[in-house]
């Protein structure tokens, strides 16, 4: 369930170093992955003779980071699509995320997160960019 726009700096704000430590723990495997995912594949026929669309298909790392954001709890619940500073800085690839803040770190993460449930394959490319492990460190 994400954390109410109203209240989430306050939640976030009150996370320990041991609360954060699995998504930190994920920057050296992160580092030492090569590849992300594979391209789109094509699924195979169904039992009924229909098609499966292409799928991407990610790599562990990217479900093990999927379980912790959930498992933290570091959804922030607000309009993500309407977030224009927020696109901008993800698009920027020169855009320093060390001078942002851990709650609109975790409003960056949960933008991505989100969005590759409407652009299937988008969380993989944030990692194979840097974007994700950038945001990160």
């Amino acid at each position: 369930m994400p954390l109410q726009e109203e209240t989430y700096l306050e939640t976030i704000n009150s996370y320990t170093l041991k609360d954060w430590q699995p998504l930190f723990d994920l920057i050296p495997e992160i580092e030492a992955t090569v590849k992300f995912g594979a391209d789109y594949q094509e699924s195979p026929r169904n039992e009924d003779g229909s098609i499966n669309l292409p799928h991407v298909f990610g790599s562990e790392i990217i479900y093990k980071f999927q379980e912790i954001f959930y498992d933290i709890s570091i959804m922030v619940g607000f309009d993500w699509g309407s977030w224009e500073e927020g696109k901008e800085m993800i698009n920027n690839k020169d855009f320093d995320y060390g001078t942002l803040d851990i709650p609109t770190k975790c409003k960056i993460i949960t933008t991505i997160v989100r969005a590759n449930r409407f652009s299937e394959g988008f969380l993989v490319r944030c990692f194979e960019n840097g974007l994700v492990l950038n945001v990160l460190k």
